[in-house]
């Protein structure tokens, strides 16, 4: 194929739906994005309006091809990237949601959680599936609509609602939804449902028994990079191939070019997400991380990889924006942080969704601690960078633990990464170097290679790994003993958050 051809990766995100094309250098020719609403009907609830979601996605795509002066006959293939867990149940004959989304965030499903673990605990799933039981998952999200929501239950045995990741409901709508629309996903996503044997990659039917989610509800799960069917006929992108699925952190180790063993990337998003790519291995976690699908391309061997995942991140500056009213854009914390030379001794951990690894407390919920009247805005605003920091420290040292393998240098992604005072923090608290890519949106990125690869686009990761540029490097200059005593009171301060949700609170 000529370089005139290119490949559109549709971002489903959290936050926002984008809509990017690259060329076969693995370039951003134009983007289009839109954030959505985020709904917090109690606390503790984080929901998302699918069908506003559908709106913007079509709208992104059409912002880009506008953008690049394009239209689907340039284009070689489509591949989806998705935030993971975050689970909707919807009617097969009408398209219709019978609720909002569920997001990966939300933790209404607790005492399902707990119920579910019975005697034997959190762990009670964990060798088949990899994962804890923890609201952070799919499966008893749909469990939750399924008992919830009015008649869904008897629709849903009747054969007649479906569920999916939002990567199966984007997938289901390009390619014509109720009129023959495809119900997929990929094995990175149904990695994450609580529901898919690791070994096996097919559903587990005694666990979704367990759940009570019927099996005529689930999408087929396939590889990260086939041809999964063509975009519908009355759309912008008809008869374009959709070739690649990849879970948003998935999607984004891939675009880093992680595809020997030991290597691992994070992702500093909504969230913060490690993944270290542990080869055709199955490696379980002692030290609280999940082990999860990495990657499987068309007929080869699945790839696994372990995973620390951070929930809060980029929305906790976020919300010193939104909620605290602190400064008017994001960026603004770096220069906010930077007028003072260190955090005055305030630490703040942001468990608002409890703590994820390597603790999964859901009880926990978030502090600020350390508080002198010395204290003021910018300590405030550095506390918030050096959170993510510390965070991400905890995860690396229990990713070595389970690995047995030292990281020699972390390539880092995502929105944060072009705030260079958490860059250089993040080197300095982990004692290696961080390095940033040329293209920092590697999620996107991968998602349009696993297509791109499926369709012959690219002729494989070597392609991705000879188009992986360095854009900059961190190295550590702290003194190690300043470096040990600011980590010993993070330590400290996620002690302040433990306990806090009794049985009598209501969420």
């Amino acid at each position: 194929m000529t370089d005139t051809k290119y490949v559109l990766a549709i971002d489903q995100g959290t936050t926002s739906s984008r809509a990017i094309i690259f060329d076969h250098a693995g370039r951003i020719v134009a983007v289009g994005q839109k954030e959505h609403e985020q709904i917090f009907p109690r606390a503790g609830w984080v929901e998302h309006n699918a069908a506003e979601i559908w709106d913007n996605v079509r709208e992104v795509v059409a912002q880009a091809l506008a953008k690049a002066q394009l239209n689907k006959e340039n284009l070689a293939a489509v591949g989806i990237t998705n935030q993971r867990e975050t689970t909707l149940v919807w009617d097969r004959k009408t398209g219709e949601p019978v609720y909002n989304a569920i997001v990966w965030q939300d933790t209404r499903t607790q005492k399902i959680v707990e119920e579910l673990g019975g005697e034997q605990g959190a762990d009670r799933y964990k060798e088949i599936v990899g994962l804890p039981l923890a609201t952070y998952f799919s499966g008893p999200k749909v469990k939750w609509i399924l008992d919830n929501v009015e008649g869904a239950r008897e629709r849903a045995e009747a054969g007649d609602l479906v569920m999916g990741t939002m990567d199966t409901w984007v997938l289901w709508n390009l390619t014509g939804g109720v009129n023959g629309g495809v119900h997929v996903t990929d094995v990175t996503n149904a990695s994450r449902t609580m529901l898919m044997n690791l070994k096996t990659l097919d559903w587990e039917p005694s666990i979704a028994a367990d759940m009570g989610i019927p099996m005529s509800m689930l999408p087929e799960i396939r590889s990260s990079a086939e041809v999964y069917g063509v975009c519908r006929p009355q759309g912008l992108l008809a008869g374009v191939p959709v070739a690649g699925i990849l879970g948003d952190q998935q999607a984004a180790t891939f675009g880093q070019a992680c595809f020997e063993k030991g290597m691992a990337k994070n992702t500093y998003g909504t969230g913060c997400f490690m993944l270290m790519n542990t080869g055709e291995e199955i490696v379980p976690s002692k030290n609280g991380l999940l082990t999860t699908l990495c990657y499987k391309i068309g007929d080869a061997k699945p790839i696994y990889a372990l995973e620390g995942s951070i929930a809060v991140a980029g929305s906790l500056v976020q919300w010193l924006r939104d909620n605290l009213r602190m400064f008017d854009s994001a960026p603004e914390i770096e220069t906010l942080a930077a007028t003072v030379d260190d955090n005055g001794g305030a630490y703040i951990v942001p468990a608002f969704s409890g703590l994820f690894a390597p603790y999964w407390r859901a009880d926990a919920r978030g502090a600020l601690v350390g508080l002198t009247r010395y204290v003021n805005r910018g300590h405030i605003a550095r506390a918030v960078l050096e959170a993510t920091a510390f965070q991400t420290r905890e995860v690396l040292d229990a990713m070595e633990a389970d690995s047995g393998v030292k990281l020699t240098e972390l390539k880092v992604d995502g929105g944060m990464t072009a705030n260079e005072t958490l860059m250089q923090f993040q080197a300095d608290q982990l004692g290696v170097d961080v390095v940033r890519p040329v293209v920092a949106e590697t999620t996107a990125l991968g998602a349009a290679y696993a297509a791109g690869i499926a369709v012959g686009f690219w002729g494989g990761e070597q392609d991705v790994i000879d188009n992986w540029a360095e854009d900059k490097r961190w190295g550590p200059e702290m003194d190690e003993a300043e470096r040990d005593r600011l980590y010993r009171n993070w330590k400290k301060a996620v002690t302040k958050t433990l306990d806090w949700v009794d049985d009598d609170v209501v969420e």
